[in-house]
C-alpha cells in the first residue's frame, strides 16, 4: 500500500506545484508612471474612477474643446497609461478626447484579486460608465482601442454592449487556450497537465476560455471592429488576427496587417495612425479630422 501512497504523494505535490506557479503567474508586473501628458505639451486631468470590489483606477482624461466623442485606450499585460500614450496622441490631435486607464494591478491603480483579460473588461465598463456619468458631453460617440490583453478585453466589453461606436483590438489573441498552449508547449509540458492549468484558471476567473476568445467575442459586436496586427508579432502570431477573420467574416470587421511590426511596436501603430483615424472616420466619427491638417 505504501509504495502506491508514494507515487501518488509524488504527484499531488507536482501538481501543486504547477498550479501554484500558473496562480503567481496571474500577478502582473507592475510599471508606474513616471511622466505625464504634460511632458508632450497636452492639458490633462487626472482622474479616480471607481470600480469593482470598492476598488479605484487610475486614469488620464485629454479633453478636446467642443468635442463630443471619446476614444478609451486600454494597456495590455503589465502595461499602463502612460505606455499607451504616444498611441492616444495622434487621436487627440485629431479631434478626439482621449480617456488612458490603468486597470487593477497595473501603473498606479489599486491592486485587485488575479488579473485576467474579464478584469480588464470589467475595469474598462467601469469607466465607460464613469465617463457617461461624470463627461456627458463627451460621449456622443465612444471608440475602443486595446493592446494584447486589453485588446481581447475590448473585444469582451464591446460584445456586451450596444453604445459603442467602434472598436480597434491591436496584436489580440484568437483564443485564451492557443496563446497558452503555445507557451507551455514550448517547456514540454504534457497534455493532461496543460488541461488540468486551462480547467484550473477558468476556475480562477470564472469564466470558460470558450466564451471570452476574442475569435468569439468579436461575432457579437455590432459597431465597425478593426484589428490591427504586426506580421513580425511572434508572441501572438499573425494568424490569430486571421483566425478571428475567418472565424467571423462579416462586412464590419476588418484587418490591416502591418509590415514589420512585434507585438509591442507603438512605433509601428503611431506610423500607421492615419489609416486608424480613416477608420473612424469611416465609421461615422464627425469631429475626426485629418491628423496632418490637424
Amino acid at each position: 500500500m505504501t509504495y502506491l501512497l508514494v507515487p501518488l504523494l509524488i504527484t499531488f505535490i507536482i501538481v501543486a506545484l504547477i498550479l501554484l506557479i500558473v496562480h503567481l503567474g496571474f500577478r502582473a508586473p507592475r510599471n508606474r508612471e513616471i511622466g505625464s501628458p504634460k511632458d508632450f505639451g497636452i492639458k490633462f486631468e487626472e482622474a479616480v474612477i471607481p470600480t469593482v470590489s470598492g476598488k479605484k483606477l487610475f486614469a488620464w482624461l485629454l479633453p478636446v474643446k467642443n468635442s463630443n466623442e471619446t476614444i478609451i485606450l486600454l494597456h495590455g499585460w503589465g502595461g499602463n497609461a502612460e505606455l499607451m500614450l504616444p498611441i492616444g496622441l495622434p487621436f487627440h490631435r485629431a479631434g478626439l478626447n482621449v480617456l488612458l486607464i490603468d486597470t487593477r494591478n497595473h501603473g498606479n491603480s489599486d491592486s485587485g484579486s488575479v488579473s485576467s483579460m474579464p478584469r480588464f473588461a470589467e475595469d474598462l465598463d467601469s469607466s465607460i460608465n464613469w465617463l457617461k456619468i461624470h463627461h456627458p458631453d463627451k460621449t456622443n460617440k465612444i471608440a475602443l482601442l486595446g493592446h494584447s490583453v486589453g485588446a481581447g478585453a475590448v473585444l469582451l466589453e464591446a460584445s456586451k454592449r450596444d453604445d459603442i461606436h467602434a472598436v480597434m483590438s491591436v496584436s489580440a489573441f484568437a483564443h485564451t487556450e492557443w496563446m497558452m498552449k503555445r507557451h507551455l508547449k514550448k517547456i514540454h509540458m504534457p497534455d493532461f497537465i496543460i488541461w488540468l492549468i486551462f480547467r484550473y484558471i477558468e476556475w480562477v476567473i470564472g469564466r470558460k476560455f470558450q466564451h471570452i476568445a476574442p475569435m468569439n467575442t468579436v461575432c457579437h459586436i455590432r459597431c465597425p471592429v478593426l484589428l490591427v496586427h504586426g506580421k513580425e508579432d511572434f508572441t501572438v502570431p499573425i494568424e490569430d488576427a486571421r483566425a478571428i477573420i475567418t472565424n467571423c467574416p462579416e462586412s464590419h470587421i476588418s484587418l490591416i496587417e502591418i509590415d514589420g511590426a512585434g507585438h509591442d511596436s507603438v512605433d509601428k501603430i503611431e506610423e500607421n495612425a492615419a489609416r486608424l483615424i480613416s477608420f473612424l472616420q469611416q465609421s461615422d466619427f464627425s469631429c475626426v479630422s485629418d491628423i496632418n491638417q490637424s
